[in-house]
């Protein structure tokens, strides 16, 4: 998905996610890019008509509602159909166009031959 996107002129934003002994010998990983998306949806609100949130974190909430203040059509992808849902329901609400990843499928899927 992250290669279709980005070949189809979305900014593709990734982070490696930092490794850490846990005390206990014990390797873990720590993978947060939210603070990241934060700034840079505040950084290009005033440059574009509307982001694409591919999140379902309702903690994103208070930055999708400031950057739609200044005017960004804000829609999020995530889904609804796993259990439990992957969307926080006052996310899905606060959005101005939800999507279901689901729904994405037939147009960015692989088959099982194309891996």
């Amino acid at each position: 998905m992250i290669d279709w996107l980005d070949y189809n002129g979305f900014t593709v934003v990734t982070k490696p996610a930092k490794e850490f002994d846990d005390g206990g010998g014990r390797r873990r990983f720590k993978r947060s890019i939210r603070l990241d998306l934060v700034v840079d949806a505040l950084e290009i609100a005033r440059h574009v008509d509307s982001i694409v949130l591919f999140s379902g974190d309702g903690d994103f909430c208070p930055v999708v509602e400031a950057v739609q203040r200044l005017g960004v059509h804000v829609t999020v992808v995530s889904t609804m159909r796993s259990q439990p849902p992957m969307i926080a329901d006052e996310l899905r609400r606060q959005a101005d166009v939800f999507t279901d990843l689901v729904e994405l499928k037939a147009a960015i899927g692989r088959t099982l031959g194309d891996r």
